[in-house]
C-alpha cells in the first residue's frame, strides 16, 4: 500500500471530509501495484515498473499484471501465442470501422464504439456470472484486439486499407506494423515497448478507478473498458502526450521557451507535460523516456531538454514550494514521434499500454462482492420539510 496518509478526516462539525478529487483517499486494497509519489517510485506486484520496462518485454509484464507472476519460458510462449491468435477482429467489428471513421476522426470515440460491439458479438457474460476462466479469456482478448482496432481506425482515416495482424510477430512489433503498413525498425519497437511497459498501470488513476467502479456492478468486461476509455479520453488524463508535443512545436526555438511559459502561468493556463497529481519529485517514467529519446541523437531531443530545463527554472521561481517537473507525457510524445508515430496516434498508443492495467484491475475488482457506492455531501438549498 502507499506510504501516504490517505484517511478521510472528521471535521469540527463531526462530518466526514475528504480532499478534492479524493486525492490520496484509500478506496480498496490491491495486489496489482502502487505509486509512491514522495519517493518517485512505482511498481507492478512489488517489482520496479521502470526496471521491468528496461529489461522485460510487453507480453512478460502483461502476464505479470494479469496472471499474477512473471512467466517462465513455456508460459511466455503460450501467452504470446494466445494473444497473437486473438488479435484478429470479429467480422462485425471490422465491418463497422469504416462507418465509424466516416463519422469521427477521434480514435478513442471509435474504440469505445468498437469495444462495445466487440463485447456484444463475442457474447461476453457479466462478470457477476462469468467463471474465472471466462474472465481471463475476455481480458486477453480485449488486450489483443485493442491495438488492432486503433491501428485499423488510423489507416482507414488516412484512406488506407487496414493491415491484418501477423501472428508470428510480437505484440508491439505487430501494432507498429499495423499502423504503418511496414515492418518497424528494431530500435523503434524497443523504444515503444519500453514506453508501453512503463505505462501499463499507475495506481488508481481516473480511468482505472472508473473501470473498477463499473466492474463492481458485475457488468461485462467490455462495459468496464468502454467506461475506462471514456475517462481516458479527457485532456487531463490520456490526452496529454500530443498536447505536450504541440507546446514544443508552438514554442519553436529555445529562446522562446521562457516568455512562453511565463505567459502561460500568468494567464492561469495549465502547462501540459509538467507536474503530476501524485509525484512530489521527478516522474521516474519521464527520466527513463528522456534517456531513450537521447539515444536517437535528434535535434528534437536537444530542444526538448532545453525547454524542460527552462520550464523547471521558471516554475520554481513562479510557484515556489511546489515540485513541478516534467512528467511522462512530456517525453512520451518525443519518443513516439522519433519512433515514427504521428501525434494522432500518441493517445491511442498510450491506450494500448493502459488496457493491460485496466483488465488486471477489472479482474481483481470482480472478485470483491461489494459494489462501489460512495456518498456525497449535499451543499445546495434546503427547503422546509413538510410537517
Amino acid at each position: 500500500m502507499s506510504n501516504v496518509d490517505t484517511t478521510a478526516r472528521t471535521g469540527a462539525s463531526g462530518a466526514i471530509t475528504v480532499p478534492p478529487g479524493l486525492a490520496g483517499v484509500i478506496v480498496t486494497d490491491t495486489e496489482i501495484g502502487d505509486v509512491r509519489g514522495d519517493e518517485g517510485y512505482y511498481h507492478y506486484r512489488g517489482r520496479s515498473a521502470v526496471e521491468l520496462a528496461r529489461t522485460s518485454g510487453f507480453e512478460e509484464v502483461a502476464h505479470l499484471l494479469i496472471v499474477g507472476h512473471l512467466p517462465d519460458a513455456a508460459e511466455l510462449r503460450a501467452f504470446r501465442t494466445r494473444i497473437a491468435t486473438l488479435r484478429t477482429l470479429p467480422p462485425a467489428v471490422a465491418d463497422l470501422l469504416p462507418a465509424l471513421c466516416r463519422t469521427t476522426s477521434d480514435s478513442l470515440q471509435i474504440l469505445r464504439a468498437a469495444l462495445s460491439l466487440w463485447g456484444a458479438t463475442t457474447g461476453l457474460r457479466p462478470l457477476f456470472d462469468a467463471t474465472e476462466g471466462e474472465k481471463l479469456e475476455a481480458a486477453l482478448a480485449a488486450l489483443a484486439v485493442t491495438p488492432t482496432i486503433l491501428a485499423a481506425a488510423h489507416r482507414i482515416g488516412q484512406g488506407l486499407e487496414p493491415v491484418e495482424p501477423d501472428e508470428s510477430l510480437g505484440h508491439v512489433e505487430d501494432y507498429l506494423r499495423m499502423v504503418s503498413g511496414s515492418r518497424p525498425e528494431a530500435r523503434d519497437v524497443r523504444a515503444i515497448e519500453t514506453y508501453l511497459v512503463s505505462t501499463m498501470d499507475h495506481g488508481f488513476n481516473a480511468s482505472t478507478f472508473t473501470a473498477r467502479v463499473v466492474a463492481s456492478t458485475g457488468a461485462d468486461l467490455a462495459a468496464c473498458l468502454v467506461s475506462a476509455v471514456g475517462s481516458f479520453s479527457g485532456p487531463k488524463h490520456g490526452g496529454a502526450p500530443s498536447r505536450a508535443l504541440e507546446a514544443l512545436e508552438e514554442i519553436g526555438t529555445p529562446e522562446r521557451a521562457e516568455p512562453w511559459v511565463r505567459e502561460r502561468i500568468t494567464s492561469g493556463n495549465r502547462i501540459m507535460g509538467f507536474g503530476h497529481a501524485v509525484y512530489r519529485t521527478r516522474d521516474p517514467r519521464s527520466e527513463m523516456l528522456r534517456g531513450i529519446a537521447r539515444g536517437y541523437d535528434d535535434p528534437l531531443v536537444d530542444f526538448a531538454t532545453q525547454v524542460e530545463d527552462t520550464f523547471e527554472r521558471v516554475l520554481a521561481e513562479l510557484k515556489p514550494g511546489r515540485e513541478l517537473h516534467a512528467n511522462v507525457e512530456f517525453y512520451a510524445g518525443v519518443v513516439m514521434r522519433l519512433a515514427g508515430l504521428t501525434p494522432d496516434m500518441f493517445t491511442p498508443t498510450f491506450c494500448v499500454a493502459r488496457v493491460v492495467g485496466w483488465v488486471a484491475n477489472v479482474l481483481e475488482q470482480s472478485r470483491d462482492p461489494k459494489i462501489i457506492r460512495p456518498a456525497a455531501r449535499y451543499v445546495g438549498h434546503l427547503a422546509a420539510r413538510a410537517s
